[in-house]
């Protein structure tokens, strides 16, 4: 069994001290016995059994301050270990910390780049949405054009048969009006007065050429003015020669203006008559 309080080697100390003591009375007493007694003087210090140093007291104390450095190197040690392991977790956490900034960073880079991404997606479905409705518009509005145009076709085509039909029955009533008022100039004599003045106006001014013959005959085309100017005049057939043709042609631009018919319903733009000079 382990002394763990050295009971053994402090009562062997007692033990061996208490010895010592009564030998040395012994001695005293017997050396002593003849000398008168005298007090005896003794110059000495009290030293208490428990501040008395001995071999095991000294391996004792030895492995106190050996357990004691031994516990102080371990704290020691300890704080060491704790102070490294602080370390190492602090740079653990730094290490994970630059990892979850850096991991945080990637992410809102890789965020913002698909927010960018996304909008510009969007930008570009709004686009082809804006291009397709403005190209629908157009053709909506051309359609509509179209269909204006379309419609303002028929409507005008239809006021333009109700201006010709129309026109047709004023042309009609001007041409039954002007027959029956030539007719009425027949009756009465005023287109063969009309047709004698035109005749003698330009046979007037006519002159004959010297391979006209006797009986001359020419149906001439005249287009006039109202007025009576003439514009052209071409013989259409003739019994005579060139000569002739050129002489009578020129003869109806010499006339010009023409006589007017005293009856208004006479006169025509394109004028048809044969010229029969007295010869």
């Amino acid at each position: 069994m382990r002394d763990k309080y050295n009971i053994i080697p402090m009562a062997f100390a007692c033990g061996l001290h208490l010895a010592i003591f009564i030998t040395m009375i012994l001695a005293f007493e017997r050396s002593n016995a003849n000398i008168p007694f005298r007090p005896l003087m003794i110059d000495a210090v009290l030293i208490e059994e428990d501040n008395l140093l001995t071999p095991q007291k000294k391996l004792a104390q030895e492995k106190r301050d050996a357990e004691e450095k031994k516990r102080l190197s371990d704290i020691q040690a300890e704080k060491i270990r704790i102070n490294k392991k602080k370390k190492k977790e602090a740079e653990i956490k730094r290490n994970a910390d630059i990892k979850i900034a850096k991991e945080l960073k990637l992410r809102e880079a890789r965020e913002k780049k698909e927010l960018i991404t996304k909008q510009e997606k969007e930008a570009e479905l709004e686009k082809k949405r804006v291009e397709k409705q403005l190209e629908k518009d157009r053709l909506d509005a051309e359609q509509n054009r179209l269909d204006d145009i379309k419609r303002q076709r028929v409507e005008n085509e239809k006021i333009r048969k109700d201006l010709e039909k129309a026109e047709k029955k004023a042309q009609l009533d001007r041409e039954l009006s002007n027959e029956q008022k030539r007719l009425d100039a027949l009756r009465s004599g005023a287109l063969a007065r009309y047709t004698f003045s035109l005749g003698r106006k330009i046979e007037n001014n006519w002159v004959q050429p010297p391979s006209a013959s006797s009986g001359i005959s020419c149906v001439v085309n005249v287009r006039q003015l109202p007025g009576g100017e003439v514009i052209s005049a071409v013989v259409e057939k003739c019994n005579g020669d060139e000569s002739v043709r050129r002489s009578v042609e020129a003869a109806v631009y010499k006339a010009s203006p023409l006589p007017d018919p005293e009856d208004p319903s006479l006169f025509e733009r394109n004028l048809r008559f044969v010229f029969e000079p007295y010869q």
